[in-house]
């Protein structure tokens, strides 16, 4: 995948048995939560996992582990509803602590601003399908404006491409305000080595690749060693978190709770579990660079998701990223932004109050009353865009949220 900036250098569930959530409308008795968890259905894992994120979302503090553990399992965080809530919890931030809305106007004389207009055009295939005109060019405007405020409130943040494939996802699932602080920290954390003024650290990161092949499969890995094929096959995979090869937008999704939920090295250790995936499609080819970058580069469809993601835990597991570092070191005293940062972002997210104490917060005398920009829509508002959701889905919804010129707050309190 070819970088803004050049390719070298400078651009060009578990139950925990806790009680402490608050009963009262909307809320459930610890007596309803058992009944709930005891009654069979067809659909009873979905109905405990539901029941599970709503007890982590509601202990004081938020029980993040439990969040996380329901992101990585069998069917991830299963709805966008879902993911409002849970996305912005995983990354320690605050539902009612969002920046301002990034707004309508992109900042056209940011250093980035013409590759970033010119990714966003040509990621047409990446938008959901059914868009009209109008409601594509309002979306991308949307991108365009997320991108841009992210990187102009944190200059040593340097562009790249595939970066947009993200900051999509988040935008379709969140709107422009919370999309827009997700993608924020995100680059402080998880993308951050991506980020740098050069892509060192984004070989390095892809170094971690083969030696993890190579205590798994030493045939497989002897193999692409003779092969000379390298790891550039998966530089887009980790750029950009699969979005730019997955064709659904639930797979990416999908991915996207994942990655949210793990550490920030766990997009190698899914590449991992593809090409192990692939071995004997591998091994039955010829062993020449070209064949193999090709046949790695393209995923197959329908691609095992679930059972991929699982694998990738269990490699995860028994193959620390620590006792990988070593091998994946291209030059002395390198480090990852990612190692030191993740720790603190764990320890940071651990301490977050639920929304039901936060709105009592806010409710007490002396608070200040949210701004009109960061209030909820009346209610014909509400009933309007649910409406325009229901029929052309989260884009709508994105849309929607620029135009009526307010953000998904009022998401958060249905669940």
């Amino acid at each position: 995948m070819r970088r803004a900036r050049g390719t070298g250098d400078r651009r060009g569930g578990r139950d925990r048995g806790r009680t402490g959530a608050k009963t009262g409308e909307g809320k459930l008795t610890s007596q309803q939560t058992r009944g709930l968890k005891n009654k069979p259905n067809a659909e009873s894992w979905r109905s405990q996992k539901l029941l599970q994120i709503h007890e982590a979302l509601s202990q004081d503090p938020v029980d993040v582990e439990l969040l996380r553990m329901a992101a990585q399992s069998r069917g991830g965080l299963l709805s966008d509803q879902v993911r409002r809530k849970v996305w912005p919890r995983l990354l320690g931030l605050s539902p009612y602590d969002l920046p301002p809305h990034p707004g309508r106007s992109p900042l056209q004389d940011h250093r980035d601003y013409h590759q970033v207009q010119m990714d966003v055009e040509r990621s047409l295939a990446h938008f959901p399908r059914g868009m009209r005109p109008e409601q594509r060019a309002v979306l991308q405007e949307q991108l365009v404006a997320v991108i841009l405020a992210v990187l102009s409130s944190r200059p040593e943040l340097h562009y790249y491409q595939g970066y947009h494939e993200v900051a999509l996802a988040l935008l379709l699932v969140l709107g422009p305000r919370a999309a827009a602080a997700l993608l924020g920290q995100l680059s402080m954390h998880h993308l951050r080595d991506f980020m740098d003024p050069t892509m060192d650290n984004t070989w390095h990161i892809l170094n971690y690749l083969l030696p993890l092949l190579a205590r798994e499969s030493p045939q497989l890995h002897s193999f692409m060693e003779r092969a000379e094929v390298g790891t550039v096959f998966a530089l887009s995979w980790l750029l950009t978190w699969f979005g730019h090869v997955l064709p659904e937008p639930t797979h990416v999704l999908r991915l996207m709770d994942f990655f949210l939920a793990s550490h920030p090295l766990m997009p190698v250790y899914v590449a991992a579990a593809v090409v192990l995936h692939r071995e004997p499609e591998v091994l039955a080819g010829p062993c020449d660079m070209p064949t193999l970058h090709q046949l790695l580069s393209r995923l197959p469809q329908p691609l095992p998701t679930e059972s991929l993601l699982a694998q990738a835990l269990n490699l995860f597991t028994r193959h620390p990223h620590s006792e990988l570092a070593q091998q994946a070191a291209v030059r002395k005293n390198s480090s990852l932004s990612i190692e030191g940062s993740f720790t603190a972002l764990r320890a940071a997210s651990a301490h977050q109050r639920p929304d039901w104490v936060l709105q009592k917060q806010r409710q007490q005398p002396g608070c200040q009353k949210p701004s009109r920009s960061q209030s909820g829509p009346s209610t014909l508002v509400k009933a309007a865009v649910w409406g325009l959701s229901a029929t052309l889905g989260a884009a709508a919804l994105a849309v929607t949220q620029t135009a009526l010129g307010w953000g998904p707050e009022v998401l958060w309190k249905i669940f």
